[in-house]
């Protein structure tokens, strides 16, 4: 069972930068992607970046330019570095894997973007 816990949401202003960290464990059986979603009250739940098992990393327009996801695959981790936030990219973000096994998602962590 993959668990994925996620961590590094807060209150920033409008302008400033948070990093979110994402903590796999359980195992990963051939992932297919891995990535960040967001979801606002009252509306979908969006991808915001993730990468593919080809290598193909993919970003949402709104956030090309001002976010970053990596990995660090020896420690099982995943990241989003996300610069210039604004008001719009409060939400709640999810660590999603795809996985042949099955989907998995984390928990959430809140980010709330002041303007």
């Amino acid at each position: 069972q993959v668990q994925l816990v996620e961590s590094g949401g807060g209150l920033v202003q409008a302008g400033g930068s948070l990093r979110l960290s994402c903590a796999a464990s359980g195992g990963t059986p051939y992932v297919k992607f891995v990535g960040w979603y967001r979801q606002c009250p009252e509306k979908q739940r969006e991808l915001v970046a993730g990468i593919s098992n080809s290598g193909r990393t993919t970003y949402a327009d709104s956030v090309k330019g001002r976010f970053a996801f990596s990995t660090d695959n020896a420690k099982n981790m995943v990241f989003l570095q996300m610069n210039s936030l604004k008001p719009e990219d409060s939400a709640v973000y999810y660590c999603h894997v795809a996985s042949a096994a099955g989907d998995y998602w984390g928990q959430g962590t809140q980010v709330t973007v002041s303007s």
